[in-house]
């Protein structure tokens, strides 16, 4: 039963809106075709280097409440797109079973469809993580600004080839995103979760900040790993079933190749810096001494860093 669903769908009037809207249907729903994702996003990159420079020699904006309401939404709204697609795809596992959820193509129904354009649209409202560093005058890392780029693309191309297996790779993500910008938020100084009595080992102030960080920093490294097992095992079941049938294997897995392969590669290379960018700030005691200090004087500032260090951004 997708109790949820329904009770949301009599609040909001999807019935009256427009298929395109309901539905993705390239060329008509909003962000579906090259020229207007590439333009947005080279946009987006535009934009943030552009703030930056503008920036230079002028006072960083504090944008503490704008900032605790960004990450708040997207916590929240994780949250609950979260839950709306374990809904469905619990009600598709009941009827054809592990596999066939994962593999079959009425894994893909209109339902989750849906679901994967407002997980898309949301990757650009994500893009905002990178406009308040810029205006608040924190570095701009290479691999946060690539992360953000090229998540709005793998999320865009997945919608295009219709990945049966997509929801798995989605969902880890929002789960992720959920306890990441709730952190976000609360670094923010939305709520107080660094009660002493939560320190781990009765660690300081700073160094829970930094135990918090590098949590969510595994979270992350973990999620692209079994990220690339479910795609690396679709990819198998697929081209075996369609090109080599004498070998092992269990069926067909849908969805288009170059996809596939495009978000297999994509996320190989998250996979490799954000294993670099753990080493050189959480693997040894020098690295962990220096993003103490930074992250201790940043606390005690009330200027906990946000929005940049879970996403590869290194606090100096």
């Amino acid at each position: 039963m997708v109790l949820l669903a329904n009770f949301l769908l009599t609040v909001v009037p999807t019935a009256s809106m427009p298929t395109w809207l309901t539905s993705y249907v390239p060329g008509q729903t909003p962000l579906s075709t090259w020229p207007v994702v590439s333009t947005t996003i080279l946009s987006y990159l535009a934009i943030v280097f552009g703030l930056r420079e503008f920036m230079e020699g002028r006072r960083a904006f504090s944008l503490r409440t704008p900032t605790r309401i960004h990450n708040a939404l997207l916590s929240a709204g994780s949250l609950i797109l979260l839950a709306l697609m374990m809904e469905e795809v619990a009600s598709a596992w009941g009827k054809v079973g592990a596999y066939g959820a994962m593999c079959a193509s009425s894994a893909w129904t209109s339902r989750l469809e849906f679901y994967y354009m407002i997980n898309y649209y949301l990757k650009y409202v994500e893009f905002m993580d990178t406009v308040i560093l810029a205006l608040k005058k924190r570095p701009l890392s290479f691999l946060h600004v690539f992360h953000h780029a090229t998540t709005a693309l793998l999320t865009f191309i997945q919608l295009n080839g219709k990945i049966s297996g997509a929801w798995i790779v989605i969902s880890i993500n929002l789960a992720v995103h959920v306890a990441m910008y709730y952190y976000y938020f609360a670094a923010a100084g939305g709520a107080k979760i660094w009660a002493r009595s939560s320190f781990p080992f009765g660690s300081t102030f700073p160094d829970a900040i930094l135990q918090w960080k590098k949590y969510l920093t595994t979270m992350q490294i973990v999620q692209f790993i079994i990220d690339l097992f479910v795609l690396y095992f679709g990819l198998y079941q697929h081209f075996v079933f369609k090109y080599w049938p004498h070998l092992p294997h269990i069926g067909d897995c849908v969805g288009d190749e170059r996809s596939a392969i495009f978000g297999a590669v994509l996320i190989g290379s998250f996979l490799v810096l954000f294993t670099n960018f753990y080493a050189q700030t959480y693997k040894g005691p020098s690295n962990e001494r220096e993003a103490k200090n930074v992250t201790g004087k940043s606390a005690l500032s009330g200027q906990v860093p946000q929005n940049g260090v879970l996403n590869g951004e290194r606090t100096r």
